[in-house]
């Protein structure tokens, strides 16, 4: 494998990279209250592993239809199976299970402290050695974590305990896989990288989903029909393949910053479809995490 890590001194950043990363945004922002109402419907392991799937598939023919190879070279594929466990299978089961037991807002944002511990690992991955502001938005994430944890009282914290390891495995999966991937880059176009990685992350999870689950499609709601095609068409296709045109034209630091969006969206998005919570806990966990973000990717 090539060593990845030179970073030129003065990255541009390209307009186009920036609408990618809006588009991702607000595609992963909503999914996480369309998320929750699907789980009402159908079970987890099935809903984000058939999605994925369905999502891999209709990249794999766009891929096709635009006339670009699905052929992966030999050299890639331990990346692009490392890359689809972390970024994908484990990111999928652990927030799914997660928001079981937590509201989509509080899950949103323990899941995007994924910069502050992706900063942390780049150090003795990457050689990228934590500053000042990364060591303070390493404990101000931790913050944001207690205000979570203890807003409700100390009972209801334990009732979340086990959505809230879950979400933190979860962003800490995903941020060793996003320096796996800055290490050893998958050189794929992005339409086919995301089909892959989908498509493999997704497969075990749905396998094993309509094994062990059981799915009544005649409960799932005409609102939950066009939700679960969100899901498929929105999360998996657009703001996948939106990410990795993102990453692409961005340095790695401004998009982990453009990440932050997610939760704002997730929780404000949450908060109106839901009517979850949107008490003082919750703004001061969103306002914490999202600073502790920003100071971790300076």
């Amino acid at each position: 494998m090539l060593d990845s890590t030179r970073r030129d001194a003065r990255p541009r950043i390209a307009p186009a990279g920036l609408m990618f990363l809006a588009i991702t945004s607000i595609g992963w922002g909503f999914n996480w209250p369309v998320t929750k109402f699907l789980l009402s419907e159908l079970p987890p392991l099935t809903l984000r592993g058939v999605t994925g799937v369905l999502g891999a598939v209709l990249l794999a023919a766009l891929a096709l239809v635009r006339r670009q190879s699905l052929k992966v070279g030999p050299g890639i594929w331990p990346r692009l199976l490392t890359a689809a466990v972390l970024n994908v299978t484990g990111w999928m089961v652990l927030m799914g299970l997660a928001l079981l037991w937590l509201p989509a807002s509080e899950a949103a944002l323990i899941a995007y402290t994924m910069p502050v511990w992706a900063s942390i690992m780049a150090w003795p991955v990457l050689g990228e050695r934590p500053t000042v502001l990364r060591t303070l938005g390493l404990v101000m994430a931790f913050v944001g974590l207690a205000s979570i944890m203890g807003g409700n009282g100390f009972a209801a914290s334990v009732e979340k305990l086990p959505g809230i390891i879950m979400a933190l495995a979860g962003a800490l999966g995903f941020a060793i896989g996003t320096v796996f991937s800055k290490k050893y880059p998958i050189h794929l176009p992005p339409i086919t990288a995301a089909a892959w990685q989908i498509g493999i992350g997704c497969l075990p999870i749905s396998i094993i989903g309509l094994l062990v689950e059981t799915t009544h499609l005649s409960l799932v709601t005409p609102v939950g029909w066009w939700l679960l095609v969100y899901s498929t068409v929105v999360q998996f296709c657009i703001a996948y393949v939106s990410w990795f045109a993102a990453l692409a034209r961005l340095p790695a630091s401004v998009a982990a910053i453009g990440t932050m969006a997610v939760p704002v969206i997730g929780v404000v998005a949450s908060a109106l479809a839901l009517h979850e919570p949107l008490g003082p806990g919750q703004i001061a966990a969103l306002i914490f995490t999202l600073a502790a973000v920003v100071l971790a990717t300076r």
